[in-house]
């Protein structure tokens, strides 16, 4: 019973203290950003809704005019899929940083890219380095 009572008077004692701990900073560019791309090489835009929270970036970019298979006329063989959805992440930076986005592609074809994102003011500037070398510009909101 001493021991019970020794310990709820230790927590209660701490419990002012935890709940005081500091907080992650947050910055100004923390929250939602959303954009289009331009087309790239590819000639497919991809719409980005990316999430940053203290630092910590989240989200996805897709194609939206990507579609299912369509009837080979030719008899030739098809051409290579392209990702319709692509998985972003990484940790914000100051000035410019870089992102890793993985495709969601059937099978074990695994696709990845980097991202280069230059903040500027009220706009995050999205770089794809490779692949169709699509740039957009994000709007926060």
């Amino acid at each position: 019973m001493k021991i019970l009572l020794s310990l709820c008077l230790v927590l209660a004692a701490t419990a002012p203290a935890l709940a005081q701990a500091p907080s992650p900073p947050s910055s100004t560019f923390d929250g939602q950003w959303r954009g289009r791309s331009d087309g790239g090489s590819c000639n497919a835009p991809l719409d980005y809704d990316l999430t940053i929270d203290t630092g910590i970036v989240d989200g996805s970019a897709y194609d939206s005019s990507a579609h299912g298979p369509v009837p080979n006329t030719k008899k030739g063989p098809p051409p290579p899929p392209t990702p319709g959805l692509w998985q972003i992440h990484g940790l914000m930076k100051p000035g410019s940083f870089s992102l890793l986005a993985v495709a969601s592609v059937k099978g074990t074809d695994r696709r990845e890219n980097r991202l280069t994102v230059t903040a500027q003011g009220n706009t995050l500037t999205v770089t794809e380095s490779g692949g169709c070398g699509r740039v957009a510009r994000l709007a926060k909101g």
